[in-house]
């Protein structure tokens, strides 16, 4: 039995946090004994995973400079447990793990990164400080999992060892999302928008790597041509949320767009959609899209990251930052038969990108660096 502790912030609903408790409940349970530990409160999608018989703890992290008590809490969790592998998400927990390995030198550390930041000149400078140090610290890790081809290729030219590096795309729970016509019809009656209206759809938060504002002129430019469109916003991020109503309202669509927080029937938030929509200038692994793909909506997508391999040729790809070539995206999906797309889309996550193959992948590479640990102890 492999012991792994899996090692992130929070098990808040997001991205990166929905695909570890993907991962771990996939994971073969007569090969691995997880633990999922967190630095704040549990978060909402503890529960799903203690449901699944996986243990959770938290380090009960109180701020940001809360580093003593907590560094402490973690080295017990850790000489408690006695794992063999310990599988980090995202900067903070990556550096934090290298900064163990002195302590626990037998225990093989794993990165996982799940970005690729080509604009890191958006973030703050403290997120710049720890992605210049994760650049630094790298080569101590002793595998670094990148969910993208693009993400992998940018952290390798930033200075991350090539020869740890590998690729392991997320993986879709395609039972969970999947079609479904009563979802469809349930949020689509929530939002009052009839079945005979075009539905176009971005899920994702209100950040400026999304790029809404050229969701929104690309909306409006096609306002102009069809009267039976509707779009929908669905994702949170308050600082910018004021600024972009009014930027509908300036293009005279205010009343075509529909805003969401987020929200956590994303099957049904997907069914509901005619058209998924990726316009991101910067991007890793896009779970949205892949999540459309499974229900069986056709997606438009910009031509960063590693969108316009996932979509393959079920989909559409534009360039970012284009409000005429999304627009005409769109309307190049609408004269095609969207129902055959769908059909297409599923299928091809099904091929590439199941939960089934996250999984076998994953197991493969820690079993393989377990062995190579064992060779140098």
């Amino acid at each position: 039995m492999i012991k792994i502790v899996f090692l992130i912030r929070s098990l808040d609903f997001g991205g990166s946090q929905t695909q570890l408790v993907t991962l771990v409940k996939a994971l073969d349970p007569t090969e691995f004994e997880v633990t999922v530990i967190c630095f704040y409160s549990e978060g909402t999608l503890a529960t799903t995973l203690v449901e699944s018989g996986i243990r959770v703890l938290s380090l009960e992290k109180r701020g940001r400079w809360d580093l003593g008590r907590f560094y402490g809490r973690l080295s017990g969790y850790l000489h408690q447990i006695q794992p063999q592998i310990l599988h980090s998400y995202l900067s903070d927990p990556n550096l934090l793990v290298i900064l163990l390995k002195p302590w626990f030198p037998r225990i093989a550390i794993v990165w996982g990164i799940r970005t690729a930041q080509d604009n890191l000149r958006q973030y703050s400078w403290f997120i710049r400080l720890l992605f210049w140090l994760e650049c630094r610290l790298a080569g101590f890790a002793d595998l670094i999992i990148a969910n993208s081809q693009a993400g992998r290729a940018f952290h390798i030219a930033q200075g991350f060892p090539a020869a740890k590096t590998i690729t392991i795309p997320n993986g879709i729970d395609c039972d969970l999302f999947q079609p479904d016509p009563q979802g469809r019809v349930k949020l689509r009656t929530l939002w009052g928008i009839p079945d005979s209206v075009i539905l176009i759809g971005l899920v994702g938060r209100l950040d400026p790597l999304k790029d809404h504002p050229t969701f929104l002129k690309a909306a409006a430019l096609l306002c102009q041509q069809r009267r039976d469109v509707h779009f929908v916003c669905i994702g949170s991020g308050l600082d910018t949320a004021d600024q972009l109503q009014q930027l509908a309202t300036d293009l005279e669509i205010a009343d075509r767009i529909t805003w969401s927080a987020a929200r956590t029937d994303v099957p049904e938030v997907q069914n509901a959609l005619d058209i998924a929509t990726s316009c991101s200038t910067s991007e890793g692994f896009s779970n949205v899209i892949t999540e459309a793909m499974a229900c069986g909506v056709p997606c438009v997508v910009t031509d960063v990251g590693d969108s316009a391999w996932i979509v393959g040729k079920t989909g559409i790809v534009v360039p970012p930052a284009d409000p005429q070539a999304l627009a005409a995206g769109w309307q190049a999906c609408l004269a095609m038969d969207r129902q055959h797309l769908g059909q297409l889309a599923r299928a091809r996550i099904i091929q590439h990108l199941s939960v089934q193959q996250l999984a076998m992948t994953t197991q493969d590479a820690l079993v393989s660096l377990l062995q190579r640990q064992t060779l140098r102890f």
